[in-house]
């Protein structure tokens, strides 16, 4: 009998086994993106070498390796009120310092431009590197600036970021009031959309306003962008999409990358952490501070406890693409930008355990192909000229 549980055992074990190198080697074979990662600001413009492996922060190039990530967004950001002047500058030293970076690992990392050397570099065993514009505030409202950071190798740019801009409002902003008044795109920022349709630039729609977004649905000839964000009917936070946005992106052939941030995921996560906290420090706590903030002041014990599930992740996948069609879902880490990630995700390291997970959770090896990267690869081609 002995004898027997043990066989019983050893093939339990070496089942599990198999799925394991199963899933690992499939997601080796993915060509990986990751539309969206905030390195630059977080990490190399601190002067921390992401060549190495770091102990902070989610990202760095030996990560990245272990992730299997081909292709990553590096999002070039500035808030807008620090720089109410020379964000056109800020956003080339961004530049500057990631190309200080890809000089630095040509063996490991180059940057592209296209889809074409997106391919040529992948093919060669790299991570290509591809710069997106988070907020249109560094260019100035100036069309020659755009065309500018688009000559150096920018495909992407975020509308907005948390302020309004004089040619496009924010969903932050938007969000405060019902009326329409005064919201979308003006006459110039429909300009720049059809400058950045003719250049062959994605319009990415993640943190802009509602109105924006139809405006842009109604302008672009191309199909849009929204690199971060996840589902509004699920967690009902302003950065989110709504149904009837959703069904927009879908008509306009658009993708929408999945957020992996904790608050966009999860309608609890905030809740969850005031509790932890008031159970940590009791009477001792200062309960004037915001959830952010006392996130920070968590354990880590609490802190991975205050983390959304990676459940919740799946969730909003599913939803995705129940709405939307597996065509049209990206993934879009936010990584580095975020203070919280899902469980199990804790860094652009872990993403095999997403692969692990669609493929866990039904998903075919194509579908989990376009979601893991394909899908922000036929927009990106689709948006070429």
């Amino acid at each position: 009998m002995k004898i027997f549980i043990l066989q019983v055992a050893m093939v339990i074990s070496s089942i599990g086994m198999v799925q394991a190198q199963d899933y690992q080697e499939i997601h080796k074979s993915l060509t990986v993106v990751d539309g969206h990662n905030d390195v630059i600001i977080t990490s190399i413009l601190k002067g921390k070498d992401i060549s190495v492996r770091l102990e902070t922060n989610h990202t760095d190039i030996p990560r990245l390796i272990e992730g299997g990530v081909d292709v990553q967004v590096f999002a070039v950001w500035s808030d807008d009120n620090k720089w109410k002047t020379e964000a056109f500058k800020h956003a080339n030293d961004q530049i500057d310092a990631l190309e200080k970076v890809l000089a630095k690992n040509p063996d490991k990392i180059k940057l592209a431009k296209s889809s074409a050397e997106i391919d040529q570099i992948t093919m060669q065993g790299k991570i290509a590197a591809v710069i997106g514009i988070e907020g249109g505030n560094m260019i100035e409202s100036s069309i020659a600036n755009l065309e500018t950071l688009y000559n150096r190798g920018a495909r992407y740019l975020t509308l907005t970021w948390n302020y309004d801009l004089p040619w496009a409002t924010c969903a932050a902003e938007e969000s405060k009031t019902k009326s329409t008044e005064g919201k979308g795109l003006t006459d110039l920022g429909k300009d720049i959309i059809r400058k950045m349709n003719a250049l062959g630039m994605m319009v990415d729609l993640s943190h802009g306003g509602e109105k924006t977004f139809y405006d842009v649905i109604a302008t672009s000839t191309k199909p849009i962008l929204v690199s971060h964000s996840n589902a509004y009917r699920l967690t009902p936070h302003y950065r989110n999409l709504k149904d009837d946005q959703l069904a927009a992106l879908k008509k306009n052939g658009g993708v929408v990358g999945v957020n992996f941030y904790s608050g966009f995921l999860d309608k609890n996560y905030e809740k969850r952490i005031k509790q932890l906290y008031k159970k940590q420090f009791g009477k001792d706590g200062d309960f004037t501070l915001s959830a952010s903030s006392q996130y920070h002041k968590l354990s880590d014990e609490f802190r991975h406890q205050a983390d959304a599930p990676l459940s919740e992740l799946l969730k909003h996948i599913d939803y995705l693409v129940k709405k939307v069609g597996v065509d049209h879902v990206a993934v879009g880490s936010d990584y580095d930008g975020i203070e919280s990630t899902p469980q199990g995700l804790e860094d652009v390291s872990k993403l095999p355990l997403l692969t692990k997970s669609l493929l866990k959770r039904g998903y075919s090896q194509d579908d989990v192909a376009k979601i893991m990267g394909l899908n922000f690869l036929r927009i990106l081609k689709e948006n070429e000229n």
